[in-house]
């Protein structure tokens, strides 16, 4: 009779072990699914020296919790965990469970979970040090945008070709972005001036001009004989009178002044070139008796100056245009005032000196005022309200030069940009979380946090879950990486640890120890059945 019981013991044994197999083998393709082995231990009878054991039984079924190997996909959200840990995942009554199959998505609420649409855990903070916050939550993307930076930097890179004519002009044009992240055009406008390797220059944002004041007076850029950048200069207008109201005055590009025009022949018959001047003073101009034009007159010294006037009308104002030298491109604009109200007269005249002085090569600043839609660029508060830094000088400065040689665009900087939606995402192996935004941007968004255990063996399994419990110990979390933690895997998903090949060999050990057990039990049957027939 012990025999049998012995036999019976056997029979339990062997069957839950082929449970455990079935489903080692039922799962092999289930993501992040962790295989189970079986323990056997002797049943005792009691202590003695013709004590026989009673049996078999299971003692355990442990979790392997070796690593799976990895299946490549296209999408950013199909994670695995290359290493230790797991992943933390919520469901809709708050249970946290823990996890190794990564196979993520944005649902339509934005938050990131899995295929039971439990949420992911992890950290919100736009930042990879998970020191700065207390606790971890569902990794939501909803809602996430990029927010407009305003323009507060440009560089230009460019050639201004040496050998074009006076008064030939070359557009350097580029995006702005304002506070609100609406997009404007910031044109530079180059003149080439009548100076050696001189070229004047204008500023305008749409079609507002930028401040001259802004420009502290600069209006032209220099290089050396080779071509290279050398220094800023600058005109101021002083003293200005008229006869008729003024609306305003705008430096435009004053070039090399010249004091007056050669009347004498060098010994070869050549022209003696004009004498360059650093101020002009007294400068008159007459309205004619012909519309629009106006004459210049001697100075005080009797030296005819050679300047062209001219007035044009434009929009609705009248403008009186000034060529200091007469060898191309208006120098100077007059605001005269609106066409409707001109009460400019024939012999009218407008007074002004002109000075002309190098100033230091420097980064220099850009002003205007605020923008039609109310938005401002640079820093809307403070002493930087409304103003771009041009980096002409900074070590990162994009080069101009001066070769004889086809005005281009080489490169163009510009530090600001729109709002932009989200438009994909990357994870890294620190488990960081970031954003591609229509506006070309990066940021981070959030970062997941894994769970590891003192005692891995301790967890219980719910469904394709994990629990923590007494045995376990509470949970270890940290962001992926650190620690003993392993790393992150995007494009990627852990597939099930088991082993075919060591399963049917466990099945074939399974099946003979229930044989061996069985043929126990017949054999005793058999002894019973000797016994029983003694008495006949």
């Amino acid at each position: 009779m012990g025999a049998i019981s012995i036999g019976t013991t056997g029979l339990t044994a062997s069957s839950k072990q082929m449970d455990v197999i079935g489903n080692n083998l039922a799962n092999s393709n289930t993501l992040g699914f962790k295989a189970s082995s079986t323990q056997f231990a002797s049943i005792l009878s009691d202590s003695g020296a013709l004590a026989v054991g009673q049996g078999v039984g299971v003692s355990a079924i442990t979790t392997q919790f070796s690593q799976g190997s990895f299946e490549n996909t296209g999408n950013a959200t199909d994670l695995a965990i290359d290493g230790e840990g797991f992943f933390m995942v919520k469901d809709n009554e708050g249970a946290v469970y823990c996890t190794r199959a990564g196979a993520f998505h944005v649902n339509a609420a934005g938050y990131l979970v899995d295929t039971n649409n439990y949420q992911v855990q992890g950290y919100t903070a736009s930042t990879t040090d998970v020191d700065a916050v207390e606790e971890e939550t569902a990794i939501s993307l909803q809602n996430v945008q990029s927010a407009p930076k305003a323009s507060t930097e440009i560089s230009i890179g460019a050639n201004l070709d040496e050998s074009a004519n006076y008064g030939d002009k070359f557009n350097v044009s580029q995006s702005v972005f304002d506070t609100k992240g609406q997009m404007h055009n910031l044109s530079i406008i180059f003149q080439k001036t009548e100076g050696q390797g001189m070229w004047g220059f204008d500023a305008k944002i749409d079609s507002t001009k930028i401040s001259d004041t802004a420009l502290q007076f600069a209006c032209g850029i220099t290089f050396d004989s080779n071509g290279l950048l050398s220094g800023l200069y600058k005109g101021e207008i002083e003293n200005v009178e008229g006869t008729g109201t003024i609306v305003g005055t705008v430096i435009s590009r004053p070039g090399q002044l010249y004091k007056s025009t050669p009347v004498e022949a060098a010994a070869d018959d050549t022209a003696i070139p004009p004498t360059p001047a650093t101020s002009l003073e007294e400068i008159v101009l007459t309205k004619g008796s012909v519309t629009g034009s106006w004459t210049t007159t001697e100075d005080e010294d009797g030296d005819y100056l050679n300047i062209l006037a001219w007035q044009e009308a434009s929009g609705d104002n009248e403008y009186l245009k000034v060529d200091l030298d007469g060898k191309g491109g208006a120098d100077i604009v007059f605001d005269l005032g609106a066409t409707e109200d001109n009460e400019w007269a024939e012999d009218d005249t407008i007074t002004f000196g002109v000075k002309q002085s190098p100033i230091e090569l420097k980064n220099f600043v850009l002003t205007f005022g605020d923008l039609d839609n109310g938005a401002t660029i640079g820093v809307p508060e403070g002493t930087d309200k409304n103003k771009i830094t041009w980096d002409i000088t900074g070590d990162t400065a994009n080069i101009v030069t001066g070769y004889s040689s086809t005005s281009v665009i080489k490169a163009i900087r510009d530090n600001g940009y729109a709002s932009g939606v989200l438009k994909g995402l990357n994870i890294g192996r620190d488990g960081v979380i970031s954003g591609f935004f229509t506006n070309g941007q990066t940021s981070n968004l959030s970062q997941l946090v894994l769970a590891d255990f003192p005692n891995k063996d301790g967890l219980i399994k719910i469904g394709s879950y994990f629990a923590e419990t007494d045995a376990s110990g509470g949970a270890l979390k940290n962001r992926p990486g650190s620690a003993s933690l392993g790393e992150i895997r995007s494009n990627a998903l852990e597939l099930s640890n088991t082993d075919v090949a060591k399963e049917f060999i466990n099945m074939i050990t399974a099946q003979r120890a229930y044989q061996a057990s069985s043929r126990i039990i017949t054999t005793a049957d058999q002894m019973l059945t000797e016994l029983m027939n003694i008495k006949r």
